[in-house]
Formats: structure tokens, sequence, C-alpha cells
């Protein structure tokens, strides 16, 4: 059992597994939402007029990390001097406790000292104190066993479903090449980023689910029964075993399991239009 603190826009902790984070059960989450600078003005009508600035933290893009540095700097300086374990990509922090209680303590002391000191918001509805499994951490999560392991968060498991789904979509009206190739783009680019996660049979999962939705996606295309028989053939598939499947009257997403289609669209028909595998290795 594992905690860790964070801090951030959305600070939150979830621990990789090494050495310092395997003593660490807990996980504290903070999410700064707003600064305010209260600052006198020259010039106005009285010296000690004053005027109260609200700065709004909407960042994207590559500002977000520098600002994140600039504003966070001098709270990683009270985490180092404080002998805190933690670790922090932008405005994500994860900070590594031993157990719920000292979680909560710690929580506190920081949330403190980023409200008086940072002059920060903190969103007390996102910010926690949990274990890293239940966390996620730029994507990632951790899982359950004696030694975690990094895992794929299941919210970004969910928007790569969502975003093979849009790419895959029938009603986009865009061929099947055109398809492939910005599927391969995305694959790619994710691919690069999870691989490095330490769950190869979720990699794998997936991997089978976008080849699915693929057959699917072809197997639309033969509208009538007499044309999926006859493309059926055409790659090789046994003569009663087309026709079986062509009358079918389950719908695309079952056959696309089915034999037939792993006959007519094998994985190494997928290789061939250079769609990345997930799963390396």
């Amino acid at each position: 059992m594992r905690y860790g603190v964070g801090a951030g826009r959305e600070l939150h902790l979830a621990a990789e597994p090494s050495p310092f984070w395997s003593t660490a059960p807990y996980v504290i989450n903070i999410l700064l939402l707003e600064a305010e600078v209260k600052h006198g003005v020259f010039g106005s009508p009285a010296d000690d007029y004053a005027f109260e600035l609200k700065i709004t933290f909407c960042v994207r893009g590559v500002l977000s990390p520098l600002l994140s540095n600039l504003v966070l700097d001098e709270l990683d300086q009270e985490l180092e001097r404080r002998g805190h374990r933690f670790v922090r990509y932008a405005d994500d922090s994860n900070i590594y406790v031993r157990s719920e209680r000292a979680g909560k303590r710690v929580m506190e002391s920081i949330v403190r000292f980023i409200t008086i000191r940072l002059k920060l918001k903190v969103n007390s509805e996102k910010s926690a104190v949990a274990k890293p499994q239940e966390r996620k951490f730029l994507g990632f999560s951790f899982t359950r066993h004696a030694e975690p392991k990094r895992r794929i968060a299941p919210k970004a498991v969910e928007r790569f479903q969502e975003r093979v789904r849009e790419i895959t979509s029938r009603t986009r009206g865009v061929s099947f090449e055109e398809v492939v190739k910005e599927l391969t783009v995305y694959l790619r680019g994710w691919r690069g980023y999870f691989g490095f996660c330490q769950t190869p049979s979720v990699l794998k999962g997936l991997e089978e689910w976008v080849r699915r939705r693929l057959r699917s996606y072809l197997w639309k295309q033969w509208r009538t029964g007499h044309q999926r028989f006859v493309e059926l053939r055409k790659r090789d598939v046994g003569l009663d075993l087309a026709a079986q499947t062509a009358a079918s009257s389950h719908g695309p997403w079952r056959l696309s399991a089915s034999p037939a289609l792993s006959v007519a669209f094998p994985n190494a028909y997928f290789d061939s239009l250079g769609l990345p595998r997930l799963a390396v290795g």
C-alpha cells in the first residue's frame, strides 16, 4: 500500500516504483487555479491607493511549463528544504509520504504555504490524499502489485479509444487510405509517449481493438451480402465460411472478430499498410 502528496496547476501525487516511493503509501493532490496580487499604484490620487490584480492560469502549450516553473520554483525549494520526496513536471507534482496521517498533515501545511506565501488559490474539490494507484500523473497510474508497475491511467485509455473512434468513423466521408494515414500518425505519437508503461498486455489489447475497428470499417464498406461474399473469396476465405459470414445477421463489430475477417485482413495486412504496433517486442 502506497501514498503520496501532489501539487501544481493540478498538483497530484502518484508514485513510480523506485526505492524512495516504495515506502510512500499516500499521495496528496493540489490543484492551483488563481493568483491574487495586491500592489500600490504609483501616481494614483493617494500613495496608499491599492488595486487588486487577479490572474487566472488558463495557459496551454509551450508557455504552460515555463510559467509553471517560474511560479512553482519556490514551492520546489520549500519541499526540498523540508526533506520531502517529490517529483514535478510543469504544473503536475507528486509528494510521497509514508502514511495517510502524514499525507493529511503535509497537505494542510503545503496548502497553507501555497495560499499564504505564493498567493495561489487551491481547488479543494480536486485536491486529495490517496494511494498512487487511485490517482494519475501525466497520463500514468500504478498497479497494486507488491512491486508497483507503471500503467496507463484509465482516463488516458478512454481518450485513446475516443480518438480512434473519431478517426475510424464512417460518417466522416474519407477514404480508407486517409483513415489509415491519420491513424498511423496518431498511433505513432501515442506509442512514443505511453510505450513507457510496464503493462504490455494493455498495449496488446488496444492494438487488437484498433484492428477490429478497421475490420469493422472495411466490412461496412461492402454493403450487400453478395459483395461481401465476393470480397471474402478474393481474400482466400473458404467457400462455406465466406457464404456463412456474408449471410450473417450479426453486426459489423461482432463480425470484426470472426474467423473470416481474420483471414481476409490478418495482422500482416495492417503491417503492410504501415500501421504501427503498440506493443513492442
